[in-house]
């Protein structure tokens, strides 16, 4: 299907704000064209819109042209963008795996726009089929979060592959633990998929979560539509000069990832020997979805005890289930002692 067809009609004919660092681009001695204030150079001048000299760094690492990257406030601003250039509200409707990442629904309640949920597997696995059964005239979008957030699991590439293949429409493949997994991602076939987004993030394995930003790789005529509907200056010049000097240092996160790798097997060979764990599922993130017994009342126990997991027995398929982070080996090493002593 022809891009333009699955664009919002009033988007296409968007004529987008023009700020004054989009309308002149290079090195001046004299700048009188912003509003801005002359004074407490440099962070008296509005950042460029679309974070030129960043972008050069991550496509480099991540082997994707410029032009095919762009930055969001964390990755819950290209989820919303989807749906605002993609998703005509109270008409259209998006298509899920479940469970999976809550903000997919949010935005889609935020938007207008139905949100169809299709449930996984008992074993988290995806039913590709499933999921196209579930499409129809009006599905703009399909969801896949891959490693799966609550589950940990990466989904079986070759049913994200048939999707791709079979549905017309926009697939968002939500990568933000993928650095943690032993499947290397589909980053590398983004060239082969015209109508794929992907969406990884710098808040996991490169710790900040705090920066708030998020990656989407596309093709030009996704990320151009993106540009077109954001707001002008997104990503302040803080955030992009400090996730710059951090990109210089590329060995030490990958020695952070080894490190929680090792961790992620201390922690779950620690809660194998547990009486109260019934089951560890596998996991190809930094976190672990363990079942218990009597998840909720767990749960306030070690709060009580200030360890702090994630509850999460009110989500389909995760009947008393905590998400526990892979932590530190003093951190882990807390809540084995913590649940020890339940």
């Amino acid at each position: 299907m022809e891009l333009s067809k699955l664009v919002r009609p009033n988007i296409l004919k968007l004529k987008p704000y023009s700020s004054a660092r989009d309308e002149f681009k290079g090195e001046a001695s004299v700048y009188l064209d912003a509003n801005e204030n002359p004074l407490n150079a440099p962070y008296n001048r509005y950042p460029d819109p679309l974070q030129r000299a960043l972008k050069q760094i991550v496509a480099q690492q991540k082997g994707v042209e410029t032009d095919q990257l762009f930055f969001g406030n964390g990755s819950d601003e290209p989820i919303d963008l989807v749906f605002r250039v993609f998703c005509e509200p109270g008409v259209d409707n998006v298509v899920a795996i479940d469970p999976t990442y809550g903000m997919y629904e949010v935005s889609a309640e935020i938007n207008n726009v139905s949100y169809r949920k299709v449930g996984l597997r008992s074993d988290f696995s995806l039913d590709a089929q499933a999921l196209l059964d579930a499409v129809d005239a009006n599905t703009k979008v399909i969801f896949l979060c891959s490693p799966n957030n609550p589950t940990g699991n990466a989904l079986d590439p070759n049913a994200i592959r048939q999707i791709l293949n079979v549905f017309p429409g926009i697939v968002v493949l939500d990568e933000a633990y993928i650095d943690f997994s032993a499947q290397p991602g589909f980053l590398s076939q983004l060239n082969d998929f015209p109508r794929l987004i992907i969406l990884q993030t710098f808040s996991k394995a490169w710790g900040l979560a705090a920066v708030r930003l998020g990656m989407a790789f596309a093709q030009v005529d996704i990320i151009r539509l993106f540009n077109k509907v954001k707001y002008p200056y997104n990503i302040n010049v803080l955030t992009q000069e400090f996730v710059a000097n951090e990109l210089k240092n590329p060995n030490r996160t990958r020695e952070w990832v080894a490190y929680l790798l090792e961790q992620r097997n201390h922690l779950t060979n620690g809660l194998k020997k547990l009486p109260l764990v019934k089951y560890i599922h596998p996991t190809d993130a930094n976190f672990v979805l363990v079942q218990v017994e009597q998840a909720t009342e767990v749960y306030k126990k070690l709060v009580d005890q200030g360890v702090i997991v994630r509850n999460r027995s009110h989500i389909h398929l995760c009947m008393d289930c905590l998400r526990i982070t892979v932590g530190t080996q003093e951190e882990n090493d807390a809540l084995l002692d913590a649940l020890k002593n339940l």
